[in-house]
């Protein structure tokens, strides 16, 4: 076994030099203030040079008993320090870069430390009195096979070389028996520790990148797959497509998501014909726990989706797949339509992934997923307010009907008829019915604990929305960096809801929707200056600006609230060219003060059943008209409590 290095007691990089024992942080020499807790957490990072430090890791060590809220202000706070006193930036880091809703890693050089290596002295006496004792033994044998020789003659010695080299031979082969037993037993172990994975993007390996759609899609539907699992937590898509064609060292991708194991490969089409390579990697050893390949006809890619994950799961000591309802055996045309479906409805082109889900389902109408496909691009028109509910919701909730009708057990299907229960029959119960089926096939369907914070939400079941909310994060990190925030907001927990849309600018500082988000909550704050700022920071990331410097021109010379006339009259003359959610023009009229023109928008959203109108009593904008007897009429109607 070989012996543990020792912890560095002065960590020297660039100009400075960190004393671990005094506490201290030196620049050229001279000390800089800096307080203890930045200073433990510039500690944990440089123990792990070029190491991603997690938030969870941090949130252990450093803030053990911090409530999520506070551990985020807390650590940005702590990491402001740090880069305050090394000089450092988040835009441009020189010393501890960040990784998005991940954590942090020390990426400077490091020069050296005092640390004293072990007294090769010391080293050099064990080794020769460990050598006497050796050579002792060994002379004392010698001479006892000499006598022995002397005494037998010649066929006692061929004898003795004869017993010798069978012993020998014997010990290698129970050895590597040995050997072999415990890499199995160990490889057995690494497999049953892994309890959450990561699929990372298969890699195409066709050479044609108009093939690229293909790979990808067959990394979701891997995903999808195997997050049927039973007591496995898998990360969804939009987390791990991050990483298609990054190579890095699986270990350290595996920290950053979280994950005890990572399934990676690739996968080749050629001619009606698929051939899909596999490997599980456990991650905190770096080693191999199982491989496969496949070659199947197209025709049958569902059923080596599931074979696959079904092998993963026996490898992991995870429960079996639930089973499915009905034969996925599909037409090879109508998979590849709704593969490419997939691939543009993760662009956010909605229309363009709905022609080709229809395509799909003309060519195979026994293709579950194909309508459930065309349902999700319905409902996600809707409820970001491109398409009127009364258009889009209907065809929606046909199409999810339709799929579940194909295949009960198809989890996103429940998830997408949640939805329409939620945004347009304000079903409340029937949606939590289907949410909790949906999230019984799928545990790690993030889209579904997504929609229950919705449903908790409005049903005023606050605390427990947000945790939804948490879960659905910890599986997705990059799909809703917004999502926390929101949810703090609908509660009226401004201050949390702006250290929550700080604490994800630090990890995306060029995310224009975060930005914008916290000018929202900062208004409801009352912190208008920094609204605008936020806000012109938002248009600005957009590519309009124009838009910002005209806002700023109106703030300074005409105050906030000609900002927000001037924002409502670009709106209203937008609504006259396409469509604008009624729900947005009353959020404008009730922040501006005209009672009446806001209710008169949402009735005209509630004769709509425009989605966002589940928000009526969570949306701060609208704590206003709360006494309005008009107010509370639809309120009453929607079935709000």
């Amino acid at each position: 076994m070989e012996p543990t290095a020792p912890k560095l007691l002065r960590i020297a990089f660039d100009r400075f030099e960190v004393d671990l024992r005094s506490g201290e942080l030196l620049k050229n020499g001279r000390r800089l203030r800096l307080q203890a807790q930045p200073f433990q957490l510039l500690a944990l990072l440089l123990d792990r040079p070029g190491e991603v430090v997690t938030r969870e890791e941090i949130c252990r060590k450093l803030w053990q008993a911090d409530t999520f809220v506070d551990f985020d202000h807390s650590l940005g706070t702590a990491m402001n320090k740090i880069r305050e006193a090394l000089g450092d930036s988040a835009e441009h880091p020189q010393f501890v870069e960040t990784l998005p809703r991940r954590g942090f890693r020390f990426i400077g050089e490091l020069k050296g430390s005092d640390a004293s290596p072990p007294s090769e002295s010391g080293a050099a006496a064990l080794d020769a009195d460990g050598g006497e004792a050796v050579d002792a033994g060994a002379n004392k044998i010698e001479a006892e096979r000499l006598m022995s020789a002397k005494e037998s003659g010649p066929h006692r010695r061929l004898k003795l070389v004869l017993v010798a080299v069978a012993s020998f031979a014997l010990l290698i082969i129970t050895i590597i028996l040995m050997l072999r037993s415990m890499g199995d037993s160990r490889g057995t172990a690494r497999a049953a520790s892994i309890r959450s994975i990561a699929v990372l993007p298969l890699e195409n390996l066709s050479g044609n990148p108009a093939q690229d759609y293909f790979a990808d899609g067959m990394t979701d539907e891997l995903i999808t797959e195997l997050a049927r699992t039973k007591g496995l937590r898998v990360i969804s898509r939009t987390s791990v497509m991050q990483y298609k064609g990054v190579h890095r060292p699986l270990k350290d991708i595996a920290r950053e998501l979280g994950v005890d194991g990572i399934l990676e490969g690739s996968v080749v089409d050629a001619g009606g014909r698929v051939r899909v390579t596999v490997q599980l990697v456990h991650a905190a050893s770096d080693t191999h726990v199982w491989a496969q390949s496949y070659v199947r006809d197209l025709s049958d890619l569902l059923l080596l989706q599931q074979e696959v994950a079904e092998n993963v799961a026996k490898e992991v000591n995870s429960a079996a797949l639930p089973a499915r309802s009905y034969s996925p055996k599909i037409s090879p045309e109508a998979h590849d339509a709704y593969l490419r479906g997939r691939y543009s409805w993760y662009k956010g082109e909605f229309q363009k992934s709905r022609d080709f889900f229809q395509r799909a389902i003309d060519l195979d109408p026994a293709y579950a997923a194909g309508y459930s496909g065309l349902a999700d691009s319905y409902m996600a028109q809707c409820v970001s307010g491109e398409l009127p509910a009364k258009e889009g919701m209907p065809k929606g909730e046909a199409a999810a009907r339709k799929a579940l009708e194909i295949d009960d057990s198809l989890a996103e299907a429940h998830n997408s008829l949640a939805a329409a229960k939620l945004f347009y029959r304000w079903d409340w119960p029937g949606a939590e019915k289907e949410i909790a089926r949906a999230l019984e096939l799928n545990p790690s369907l993030s889209e579904a604990h997504h929609c229950y914070d919705y449903i908790l939400s409005v049903t005023n079941r606050d605390p427990e929305a947000l945790q939804q909310e948490r879960i659905a994060q910890d599986l997705d990190p990059i799909a809703r960096p917004w999502a926390i925030g929101w949810a703090l907001l609908r509660q009226r927990r401004f201050d949390d809801a702006i250290r929550a849309y700080r604490s994800e600018l630090e990890s995306e500082p060029g995310n224009a929707d975060l930005h914008m988000n916290l000018a929202v909550a900062y208004y409801f704050k009352g912190l208008l200056k920094e609204a605008i700022t936020e806000e012109e920071k938002s248009l600005t990331l957009v590519g309009d600006t124009e838009g910002a410097a005209a806002l700023a021109s109106i703030y300074k010379s005409r105050g906030f609230k000609a900002t927000l006339e001037w924002r409502f009259n670009a709106l209203k003359k937008k609504a006259k060219k396409q469509y604008v959610s009624p729900v947005e023009l009353a959020e404008f009229s009730a922040a501006l003060g005209r009672q009446d023109e806001a209710v008169h928008y949402l009735k005209e959203a509630f004769d709509q059943h425009t989605a966002s109108l589940i928000w009526l009593k969570q949306d701060p904008y609208f704590d206003s008209l709360h006494p309005d007897s008009r107010y509370q009429a639809i309120v009453k109607a929607i079935g709000l409590l």
